[in-house]
């Protein structure tokens, strides 16, 4: 596959809705030909992932909101116009905190994220019975959820 030329406008870009959360594929995986992807995030209050870890690295940066992170043992409370970067293997869990949701920009190198999402939509319905299935998931895709 060749790299192109790729415009979203608001509005534009796949979305899909995991665990209460709602994401739209800004630069999907394959647009980079695996090198990296970007996704959108809307976080309504109290949601987010448990503690996790990853081998890709991850970057964010708060468009609307607050999001309350804990990356690699630090606390930090993450507003409009604030960038988190966590290398590849940090710890790291986030929750939406504002009474308004969150938005905030997600970006992954390599691409790895999109593929969780996706069968995270496809297998967990019903929450909290479906919960069961994350780690299994997670295992799949090299997440790894941390005891709290």
């Amino acid at each position: 596959m060749s790299k192109k030329v790729l415009v979203v406008k608001p509005g534009e870009g796949e979305q899909i809705k995991v665990m209460g959360a709602s994401l739209r594929f800004l630069c999907a995986a394959g647009a980079t030909e695996n090198a990296w992807s970007m996704m959108e995030a809307v976080l309504p209050k109290d949601s987010g992932p448990p503690p996790h870890e990853h081998p890709w690295d991850e970057a964010y940066y708060v468009i609307e909101g607050e999001v309350r992170f804990d990356v690699g043992g630090r606390v930090e409370l993450v507003k409009r116009g604030d960038f988190i970067y966590a290398p590849g293997g940090t710890a790291h869990a986030f929750k939406g905190v504002s009474e308004q949701p969150a938005r905030m920009l997600i970006f992954d190198a390599p691409a790895h994220a999109e593929s969780f999402f996706r069968e995270l939509e496809r297998e967990v319905k019903e929450m909290p019975r479906d919960l069961a299935k994350v780690p299994a998931i997670g295992e799949r895709h090299q997440v790894r959820f941390l005891r709290t």
